[in-house]
Parts: C-alpha cells; sequence; structure tokens
C-alpha cells in the first residue's frame, strides 16, 4: 500500500546520493513522495558531492559513483525535485512517515531548523516512520519531548551517527552545481563541519541509549539502524540501504 512520505532536504547544498538513494528507492516502491527545502526551492546538489574525482580525505575513498551522478543529473534535467514546497508550509498530518536527508547544508538550515523540529515532533507523538541520514541525525537531537523533561525525542533509542573521525576539518565551502540567479550559491566557507554530530548524538541518547558511529563503515558494510520510529542511516555509503530500510518498514 503506498505512503504519502515528507522528504527534507537542505537549500544550501544536499549530498546528492543521499538524496537519491531514497528518493529512487521509495519511488519505485510505489510511495507517494513531496520534497519540501527551507527556501522552496530545488535542493541543489554540492558541489563535491557531484565530482566523479572527489576523494574524501578524512575516509582515504573515492566518494562519488558515476551512474549516482549520472541519475542524479538525469533528474536535475527533467525537473524532478524542482518545485518543492517550502518547510515551514508542511503539514505532517498529511503525510504518513518523514525523512530527513544529509549533506554539508544540512547543517544549516536542517538539524537546528525548528520548523523541522516541529515536523519530527508531530510525527513522533504519532508514531510515524521518521528516517534521518547522516548530519540530519542532528535534527533528531535538538527536537525535544516537553512531556518527557524535555528530552531528545531519541534519548534512549539505538542510532547511528557519522562518526568523528570523518569529520571534515579544512575549510568547507557551500557550493553547488545547477546554480541560477533564483537560486544561486552561498558564497559562505566554514572551517570543516559545524558541529561534530557523534557527540551530540551520544548525549541526545543519554545512558540508555546506544550510537554506532564506526568509521571502517563503507559501502561493503552500511550502517542503518531501526529502533521505532527511527530510521537512521549513517553517511554517503548507507544512502540506499537507508532507502531499503526505510521501504521495508513502511511495508
Amino acid at each position: 500500500m503506498s505512503k504519502n512520505i515528507l522528504i527534507i532536504a537542505s537549500s544550501y547544498g544536499v549530498w546528492a546520493e543521499e538524496l537519491l538513494g531514497p528518493w529512487d528507492t521509495l519511488k519505485n516502491a510505489g510511495h507517494n513522495l513531496t520534497l519540501a527545502t527551507y527556501l522552496g526551492k530545488t535542493p541543489l546538489p554540492g558541489g563535491i558531492s557531484m565530482d566523479p574525482d572527489f576523494f574524501d580525505p578524512q575516509q582515504g575513498v573515492k566518494m562519488n559513483p558515476v551512474p549516482v551522478l549520472d541519475r542524479v543529473n538525469e533528474i536535475l534535467d527533467n525537473g524532478e525535485w524542482d518545485n518543492p514546497i517550502m518547510t515551514k508550509d508542511a503539514v505532517m498530518a498529511d503525510y504518513d512517515a518523514l525523512v530527513i536527508v544529509g549533506g554539508a547544508g544540512s547543517a544549516l538550515d536542517v538539524a537546528g531548523n525548528g520548523l523541522v523540529h516541529k515536523l519530527v515532533l508531530e510525527a513522533y507523538k504519532a508514531n510515524k516512520v521518521i528516517g534521518a541520514l547522516c548530519y540530519a541525525v542532528g535534527a533528531l537531537c535538538f527536537t525535544r519531548d516537553p512531556e518527557h523533561q524535555n528530552r531528545s525525542v531519541i534519548y534512549g533509542k539505538n542510532v547511528t551517527a557519522h562518526p568523528h573521525a570523518w569529520d571534515f576539518t579544512a575549510d568547507l565551502e557551500y557550493t553547488v552545481v545547477r546554480e541560477t540567479e533564483d537560486n544561486p550559491n552561498m558564497k559562505l566557507m566554514t572551517s570543516g563541519f559545524v558541529f561534530p554530530l557523534q557527540f551530540m548524538v551520544e548525549d541526545a541518547v543519554g545512558p540508555d541509549g546506544s550510537v554506532k558511529s564506526d568509521p571502517k563503515t563503507s559501502r561493503e558494510n552500511p550502517s542503518v539502524v531501526w529502533d521505532a520510529p527511527f530510521v537512521t542511516g549513517c553517511s554517503v555509503e548507507s544512502a540506499f540501504p537507508f532507502g531499503e530500510k526505510l521501504k521495508e518498514v513502511l511495508a
């Protein structure tokens, strides 16, 4: 049975494969997908996530398979990700599940976004499936439950998170591909990632929860954790397995 799923992506540089993995997997499973971004504009992929030669300096691996980039370019060409709704206009009651994807930009306009936290809390209270991938897991950390001493909604849960050992430390520019006058680059640079996700998640789950943040995670050994109602995925290498777990849970 098809479900209505809200997918939230960054306006400031989504990681291409992290949106593509759950998008294509859930779409091919027959679900109805609605895309939302903070600005209500096409979630343009970060430049390094579309570079076939990008070699991750922390992991020491080549990150972007050419077939993935070809598929993302096809989507950008045909406009499949065009005309998303604005995050502020999303109504969680209209959807059966919520999926939040990552990329460096998600640390800027997703993880700490109160509009996103409102949607997460509403989905959580309604026991709807909630998926978060890579740095989007930060949105779960920051979403607090006022009925449980304002603890994080993932307090006591088992989750996975982008390992601190993988965090960029060099200057990070938030460039995007396919920029337009109406949807431009941010022209922003930070000293590595905005926050150390692993440590934040460890604090958020508390002493009774657990965080899988293994730097040996790879495409051959991805990391996806299901602890109802949450499906969490580690990073880029886990994007398609993350989509598959969501498909399994929603079935």
